[in-house]
């Protein structure tokens, strides 16, 4: 309970203090955003959470604007035509991730935890893998084990083995950082 309870105080504190601190940085690239792409600034995305609860995740846009339903269709892929050239610098920087500061001072994210699936994504691992439910027993993270100790290409499984080895382990001072 203790775990818990100070789990979200540091997230509630540090991305609050985040916020306050990168709010010119945010301000300028909601700019960008705008100028090169228009309105809206923020890609928002339905995303599975903490026992399955579905939240809406924000990030800043990289792509063109899509036909509603044709972001379903498929991946990103390696030079996609869809992502802008302020785009590309946001995502190869991490920078479009920024927004989720809002879901963490939300209470939808925490600071670190396995990052959210679509729900799509989500039905599909877990027919293939039951037990990929159990990542979702904790908040899903901005920045997560399996993303960190990882690879890009990561299979699911992979990624399962090691968010179940931080959510066994966790505790606010593992590995030298908030988790």
């Amino acid at each position: 309970m203790y775990r818990k309870f100070f789990k979200r105080f540091f997230d509630f504190i540090l991305s609050l203090f985040a916020l306050i601190v990168l709010s010119p940085i945010l301000l300028i690239l909601s700019v960008l955003v705008l100028c090169n792409m228009g309105a809206p600034i923020f890609f928002k995305q339905k995303r599975v959470g903490k026992d399955e609860k579905i939240f809406t995740m924000y990030k800043f846009r990289t792509m063109r604007m899509q036909e509603p339903g044709e972001e379903k269709k498929g991946w990103t892929v390696k030079d996609d035509p869809r992502v802008t050239k302020v785009g590309k610098f946001l995502r190869k920087t991490s920078i479009d991730e920024l927004p989720q500061l809002f879901n963490i001072l939300k209470g939808d994210m925490s600071l670190i935890g396995p990052r959210p699936e679509r729900p799509e994504i989500i039905k599909q691992y877990q027919e293939e893998m039951p037990e990929f439910t159990f990542r979702t027993k904790v908040k899903a993270g901005l920045a997560g084990y399996a993303q960190v100790y990882g690879k890009y290409n990561t299979t699911p499984y992979d990624k399962l083995k090691l968010d179940l080895f931080y959510i066994e382990n966790y505790t606010i001072l593992y590995k030298g950082g908030i988790g």
